[in-house]
């Protein structure tokens, strides 16, 4: 039946709104007012069937809202409010919407009579009368005063008898000032006679228009000028004299009150036009006003059913959660001590209840997953099957790879290494990673077999191991450096000594002797230069920090092996004037020094090379400064990452300390030194400063001498 009743209820109102279109279409080639009888029965007629279908509108609402909610049913605790609160809200709307239109109708009527209009334009026309008599009793006043000036025989014979006339025509006339002067055919003004007390310029007064006006036969112009009248005419038996009087009043006043009497009279006139419009759509307003009225109305009965049927609901709703398996289900906590919340106190009981006996395992298993997550060795569950079931975020870094892609993949791709400890029997054991390629780091494993799985913990060992290497090895430099170094000289004398002794008595065509004693004095050098190095590299000073220009560094160092080697090309590309860097010019001359003759020895091993060059670039950025240098040689090693290790060298006559005291120095100066393959062969040498920590450093100015104090050579080529 509800159907039903919707679409007569929907038939009827458009049957309604199609006849009062009619009914207001009839009379509109008149535009006269519709009688408020009428009005007001079309608006109810309206008013009725739209109120009805809000009605059934909200209740068709109410029950989907109903067929939603976890208690089911027809909603007809909804319908019976929106029911309840569409009647209180309809018919008190009725009943002011028939007074308001009927009140409306005959104000208007009222308003919009002929008596209202005559009044109206009446008032109009006086205001207007009034402000055109008071400017035209200033015209004659003009006009009046230039005759009566031109009859004085004083102003013809210009006697300065005349002056006391004018002022007289000026007092007796009611005016404030007045000026007598000639204007030529240009328009040149030249004052004659002039009463200004208000000490106003006569030439900005006077209008080119105004007085072109009165040339051509106007007998007076007046312009209003605030609360000044001003007219100018003129005078009578003259061909260039003219007269300007200047009036005060309260001309604005009235003219305002005029420009307001003509627009209120154009706006009546326009409201008259529009009176059936005005009258239509006031009434439209009362209609939609109302449906609004109704349409809250029947809101607010939606809401309080929503509310009074909402702790039942969620009492249902937290019970077929708890019965899907989730015992963390709670209700709101009442507010009111009534039934409902004595039964939702109870509900929530029971469930904590039932909850605490089942969080024993949750809780065990998030604390496993926080102690995962936050422990800095990385830690791998793998399944049976050698797939990867839980890996925290330490692991994850270690291998380099993405969180969200590890679970699930097998260990042997990710991580051949570790899965061969995994498939063995050691618990324990030193596993490195990334040997064939990339970066090199070693890992401490330990493997803990249960039976859900191995589970794999380790902790990066790698620069501790390279701390432990380079400790050794310094011990070792120091050892050496110490054991050899006492012997050196003594034989070094002793060699030459038998040189200077026993040279000139063994002949001369016998070169056996000098040969050996030469032989024993040069290895006795090179051995005291490597002793020197490994003094060096186990016994750095300390550095002194001050301000020093790593472009004039560089190009010092580039300047020696230019001229030492000068089949190979070097070119120092920098920023002007380059950056300047806290440092210990003798130690960053020294890394310097190395980083470019390795390079240089690096060119001249490679024999088949199209080019000998090297290129080093000086830059700067927010923060840091960075060097750069590329060389055409053989290239890196296969084991690059521990060319920077003590004793580790690829040349035969190599120390193998060169990089590391490089290395050494560059870290002792907030740096980096990273090694990569220059495109088209070569290596490429990179160097970055951190400007900011070693600004913290400065010692302050002063020099010891060294390689920055030489004056920068001028020979290098293509350098900036």
């Amino acid at each position: 039946m509800t159907p039903a009743l919707e679409l007569s209820v929907v038939a009827g109102a458009i049957a309604i709104a199609v006849a009062s279109y009619f009914v207001i279409a009839s009379g509109a080639a008149s535009q006269s007012l519709l009688s408020p009888a009428v009005v007001a029965l079309l608006l109810v007629s309206n008013l009725l069937p739209g109120v009805a279908l809000l009605v059934l509108l909200g209740r068709r609402v109410a029950m989907r809202r109903a067929a939603r909610s976890p208690i089911g049913g027809r909603g007809r605790l909804h319908v019976r409010l929106v029911a309840i609160f569409s009647m209180v809200a309809a018919v008190p709307t009725l009943l002011v919407v028939i007074f308001a239109s009927l009140l409306f109708q005959y104000g208007v009527q009222f308003w919009y009579s002929d008596q209202a209009r005559d009044m109206i334009e009446n008032a109009t026309g006086v205001a207007k009368t009034s402000y055109q008599q008071m400017l035209k009793r200033w015209q004659q006043a003009t006009v009046t005063a230039a005759q009566d000036i031109a009859g004085y025989p004083e102003f013809k014979s210009g006697s300065p008898a005349f002056e006391n006339i004018f002022f007289y025509q000026i007092y007796f006339r009611s005016l404030s000032d007045g000026f007598i002067f000639s204007a030529s055919p240009k328009n040149d003004i030249q004052p004659i006679y002039a009463i200004n007390p208000d000490k106003l310029d006569l030439r900005n007064e006077i209008s080119v228009t105004d007085l072109n006006q009165v040339r051509a036969g106007t007998p007076s112009v007046t312009t209003v000028k605030g609360n000044r009248i001003e007219t100018l005419t003129a005078i009578p038996g003259t061909t260039d004299q003219y007269f300007l009087s200047v009036a005060i009043s309260d001309v604005k006043v009235m003219e305002e009150q005029s420009r307001r009497s003509t627009e209120v009279l154009a706006t009546y006139r326009d409201l008259l036009v529009k009176a059936r419009s005005l009258q239509l759509k006031f009434n439209a307003a009362l209609l939609a006003i109302s449906l609004l009225i109704v349409a809250i109305a029947v809101w607010i009965a939606l809401a309080v059913a929503d509310r009074l049927v909402r702790p039942v609901g969620e009492l249902v709703a937290a019970a077929h959660r708890v019965a899907a398996g989730d015992l963390g289900a709670r209700v709101p906590t009442p507010t009111t001590d009534d039934e409902v919340g004595t039964l939702a106190n109870a509900f929530n009981g029971m469930t904590s209840r039932l909850q605490t006996q089942n969080s024993a395992l949750e809780s065990r298993r998030a604390l496993i997953e926080a102690v995962m997550s936050g422990v800095t060795a990385g830690v791998i569950s793998v399944a049976p099957d050698g797939t990867i079931r839980l890996i925290n975020r330490s692991a994850v870094t270690l291998l380099d790879g993405a969180e969200d892609t590890l679970a699930g993949k097998p260990l042997s791709l990710i991580s051949p290494e570790l899965a061969a400890l995994v498939e063995g029997k050691e618990r324990e054991a030193i596993v490195e990673l990334g040997a064939g390629g990339g970066e090199a780091r070693t890992l401490a494993v330990k493997v803990t077999r249960a039976a859900e799985g191995p589970i794999l913990t380790f902790d990066d060992i790698t620069g501790q191991l390279l701390d432990q290497r380079r400790a050794a090895w310094s011990d070792v430099a120091r050892r050496i450096a110490h054991e050899i170094k006492n012997p050196l000289t003594p034989i070094q004398l002793a060699a030459e000594r038998l040189q200077r002794r026993y040279g000139k008595q063994i002949d001369p065509e016998d070169t056996t002797f000098a040969r050996l004693t030469e032989t024993i004095i040069r290895q006795v050098g090179d051995l005291r230069r490597m002793v020197d190095e490994f003094s060096s590299f186990a016994r750095m000073p300390k550095p002194v920090f001050r301000e020093e220009s790593l472009v004039d560094l560089a190009r010092q160092t580039m300047f020696l092996h230019e001229v030492a080697h000068p089949g190979i090309v070097f070119t120092l590309t920098h920023d002007d004037p380059g950056p300047i860097l806290v440092c210990d010019r003798r130690q960053i001359g020294q890394a310097l020094t190395n980083i470019v003759k390795n390079a240089v020895e690096a060119v001249e091993a490679h024999t088949d090379a199209l080019s000998a060059e090297i290129a080093m670039t000086v830059s700067e950025g927010e923060g840091h400064a960075t060097l750069t240098l590329a060389d055409t040689g053989i290239g890196l090693p296969a084991n690059r990452d521990r060319i920077v290790e003590p004793y580790v060298t690829t040349r035969a006559r190599g120390t193998g300390l060169g990089l590391a005291i490089v290395k050494k120095i560059v870290e002792e100066h907030c740096g980096t030194i990273a090694f990569d393959d220059r495109p088209g062969g070569g290596t490429i040498v990179t160097v970055r400063f951190d400007t900011a920590m070693l600004a913290n450093l400065d010692q302050g100015d002063g020099g010891d001498g060294g390689i920055a104090d030489t004056p920068a050579p001028a020979l290098l080529q293509n350098r900036t």
